[in-house]
């Protein structure tokens, strides 16, 4: 028999509004904490600089993670001209300057080349894997490394402000895997005047917006107390872009052992990914097929 997990059997969805200076394991490590919950995971990693929205999952609400993974992201940066710098971000050391600085036109210009599906190079410090390894780990050992482009795909772009003319903030919109330190260094580059990211804050995760979202110093106020309960959002938030099916008594309690089950007709074709609910909680996630879903993923709740 598996030893017991420590905490309580809690889920759902937990909107932080992340301060800049944390990691995101190092906030999901402190809500785990504070709702003395027994599970707990991300949906999309945040650089410790970055501030904004960061969806924690609790209990079984981390079975929804990975229907996530497609989701738009938004964010909203400040772009310093004329410096690029190890990181990409005001973080690192500066490996490069230049004294031109572009107009709004030039940037408004330069913006349409990274729309669309694209491929972009991760910065050299960031999580991607190589042979094994972090890239910021060997980044910080001071190897150079020659990371693959990779496919994103940016539903926008745009120029939102100019304190001055060192400066531009910008609206970017992407899936998964964008890294808005490539763009600005990229950006930079197409201009020709180099450029880093000085602030960047993400706004909005799929369904999560960050209007919803809490400080830390919120849920460190209400930790391991019977208030902080009041802080979870639904596990089936997490479902929100997959449609929703309706189980029957008796195809909930199949689904729930695992196995295929009759759930009503509804606005999937045969194939079609959704889930499948029983007085509006979540049964499970799985293949629409004649009348029954095939389960991928069984919710205990």
């Amino acid at each position: 028999m598996g030893r017991k997990r420590k905490g309580r059997d809690i889920s759902g969805w937990v909107l932080v509004d992340k301060p800049a200076g944390l990691t995101s394991t190092a906030v999901v490590n402190k809500l785990r904490w504070a709702f003395e919950a027994q599970k707990a995971g991300h949906a999309g990693t945040l650089d410790p600089d970055a501030t904004g929205m960061l969806p924690v999952a609790l209990g079984e609400a981390t079975k929804t993670i990975a229907y996530l993974g497609d989701a738009l992201k938004g964010y909203d940066f400040t772009v310093r001209w004329g410096a690029a710098t190890t990181t990409d971000d005001a973080a690192g050391e500066v490996i490069a300057t230049s004294d031109l600085r572009p107009t709004d036109d030039q940037i408004r210009a330069a913006l349409p080349a990274f729309l669309g599906d694209i491929r972009q190079v991760p910065p050299q410090f960031s999580a991607v894997k190589v042979d094994g390894e972090r890239a910021y780990d060997l980044a910080r050992e001071g190897e150079r490394l020659e990371l693959q482009a990779r496919d994103l795909y940016v539903d926008a772009l745009e120029l939102t402000g100019r304190p001055d003319a060192d400066h531009a903030t910008l609206h970017f919109t992407c899936g998964s895997g964008g890294y808005v330190r490539s763009i600005a260094r990229d950006l930079g580059q197409a201009l020709g005047c180099l450029g880093h990211v000085v602030s960047l804050r993400r706004t909005w995760v799929g369904p999560f917006d960050i209007e919803a979202a809490v400080t830390m110093d919120r849920i460190e106020a209400l930790a391991r107390t019977p208030e902080i309960d009041a802080l979870l959002h639904p596990v089936s938030l997490g479902l929100s872009d997959l449609p929703e099916l309706t189980a029957t008594e008796a195809g909930a309690v199949r689904l729930r052992n695992g196995n295929p089950g009759q759930v009503l007709p509804g606005p999937v074709e045969y194939g079609d990914l959704a889930w499948a609910s029983l007085g509006g909680v979540p049964v499970a996630v799985g293949r629409f097929r004649a009348g029954e879903l095939h389960p991928e993923r069984v919710f205990h709740l």
